[in-house]
């Protein structure tokens, strides 16, 4: 199976993709219409076991029923493509791994937590949003009173921590391939491949720092340097989040990529999640710009072990 490493981390990125992408759709089930005394009602019909089950959805309209066949239609396809996959991967000779309890127990943490982790990075990166708000967007999509640009990069953190909350890449080692794909995710609908290195200078508001453009090379080998660090689990997943956030290695999203990615290392070893807490946004913030001045000595590093470390 080693030599076909690259392609079986290919396939895996496929699949978390898809299953996230079905996860997303708010109805999976095909739809069903019932008459009730003299009325049309929608339900949602599928297969749980054995059983077939029916899940009440609305009283019947044209434009709910639509939504009904596209989800279902969609779903289908998600499902045949993640079929498929599975398929190549047995020919490629990869089995699914046993994860160990407590990395399954920080999956469901973080699972529960999602949309509160959401709302807090949704916060830092400066977006205007309520937890309510948030909340809706994640349930339904969309929300009143918000820019697009700002609903779009809330479905975006959600589409990347479904992602990172796969089984399939949680068990996968922590890597620049990893941050690329969720680089990619944060920055959907805003530029074409935004899990490419950035190519272009940027600059960064509130301070003098300037990010040089980023070498692949010397990325993925600072990566490593970091991730075969005698570190504890923790600090390690900060050091990997600011030196992502300090690099600027991306177009744009980089701190929200740099938080997902710090937290695939730390769900992976069961160690938590960590989130900077929306109160917490503006001493970080202020501490960035020290350690991006290279004026931090210790600060931050602190700073985020007692405030932004999410233990179960």
């Amino acid at each position: 199976m080693d030599n076909n490493y690259a392609q079986i981390q290919e396939l895996l990125h496929q699949r978390a993709d898809f299953q996230a992408r079905l996860n997303l759709l708010p109805y999976d089930g095909n739809p069903e219409i019932k008459d009730r005394d003299g009325k049309k009602y929608l339900y949602i019909r599928k297969r749980v076991a054995s059983r077939l089950t029916s899940t009440y959805v609305g009283e019947y309209s044209d434009e709910l029923y639509q939504l009904l066949l596209r989800n279902a239609r969609e779903g289908r396809e998600l499902k045949k493509n993640i079929r498929r996959l599975d398929k190549e991967l047995a020919q490629l000779g990869y089995s699914d791994s046993d994860l160990p309890a407590r990395v399954l127990i920080n999956l469901d943490f973080a699972r529960a937590n999602m949309k509160s982790n959401i709302y807090d990075q949704a916060i830092l990166e400066g977006v205007a949003t309520t937890f309510p708000q948030t909340e809706d967007i994640i349930e339904n999509g969309k929300v009143s009173g918000m820019s697009a640009s700002d609903v779009q990069k809330i479905l975006n953190l959600k589409h990347a921590w479904e992602f990172v909350l796969d089984k399939d890449v949680i068990s996968y080692p922590t890597d620049f391939s990893i941050l690329c794909h969720i680089a990619k995710l944060v920055n959907e609908g805003f530029y074409y491949d935004g899990g490419r290195i950035r190519g272009v200078p940027v600059t960064i508001g509130g301070t003098s720092y300037i990010p040089p453009l980023p070498i692949e090379s010397v990325v993925k080998e600072k990566l490593e340097a970091i991730l075969t660090s005698p570190l504890p689990v923790e600090e390690k997943s900060i050091t990997l989040c600011l030196f992502c956030m300090k690099t600027q290695i991306f177009n744009d999203g980089n701190k929200r990529a740099a938080v997902i990615f710090a937290n695939h290392y730390m769900i992976s070893h069961g160690a938590g999640m960590l989130i900077i807490p929306e109160k917490e946004v503006p001493e970080f913030k202020k501490l960035l710009v020290s350690y991006y001045e290279d004026r931090d000595e210790g600060e931050i590093m602190d700073f985020m072990k007692s405030k932004c470390i999410r233990a179960f």
